[in-house]
């Protein structure tokens, strides 16, 4: 009776760990990389009137960009952007952008599949200074977050993004652009 009831118990533990083994495989293992590429449309106060004068200017700059947001672990990624604020210019002033660094997701919201974010973005504004005199590059800190919502598998939107900037190298002294964006991410794997 005991060697029936061992060899029906091991039986049982066979048969229940090729059944576990079937199971879906849990969703901390599954594979992390992921590259979603987009599009923005910004509005940014330049912080510059003119002659030297870093002070907020009385136009905003709007512009376009591209951002690239490369998944890498659950709660870890990097975003690049390129960002052209080059319309609504006062005395033909504009503002270019070039930026990478890490961004990090806060929290997954099963609601409306929200996803909120902080990042540091370390780069290179171009700055076209007024009625096109001079140009300069400048070495560019960027402190923001935002929030990205999942449309479908593939698409995503970013209803805002904030992005407050600091240029310490600036001609005098430092110069903190700040602005907002918004626009659509396709997840391409």
């Amino acid at each position: 009776m005991y060697r029936l009831l061992l060899s029906v118990f091991m039986c049982l533990l066979a048969t229940g760990s090729v059944a576990a083994h079937a199971q879906v495989v849990p969703s901390a293992t599954r594979g992390q990389l992921s590259i979603t590429a987009g599009g923005l449309f910004s509005a940014f106060q330049p912080d510059y009137q003119g002659n030297g004068v870093a002070k907020a200017g009385p136009n905003e700059l709007f512009g376009v960009g591209a951002y690239v947001d490369i998944h890498m672990r659950r709660w870890l990624e990097a975003e690049a952007e390129g960002r052209w604020n080059r319309f609504n210019e006062y005395l033909s002033i504009s503002q270019d952008n070039y930026l990478i660094g890490p961004k990090i997701p806060i929290h997954e919201f099963g609601f409306m599949h929200a996803t909120p974010y902080g990042k540091v973005l370390i780069g290179m504004t171009k700055m076209n200074f007024e009625y096109d005199y001079a140009y300069g590059r400048f070495t560019t800190l960027a402190y923001g977050g935002g929030v990205d919502l999942k449309l479908t598998k593939r698409l995503s939107y970013r209803p805002v993004d904030f992005e407050y900037q600091q240029m310490p190298n600036w001609v005098r002294g430092t110069l903190s652009p700040y602005g907002f964006s918004t626009g659509f991410g396709y997840r391409i794997f």
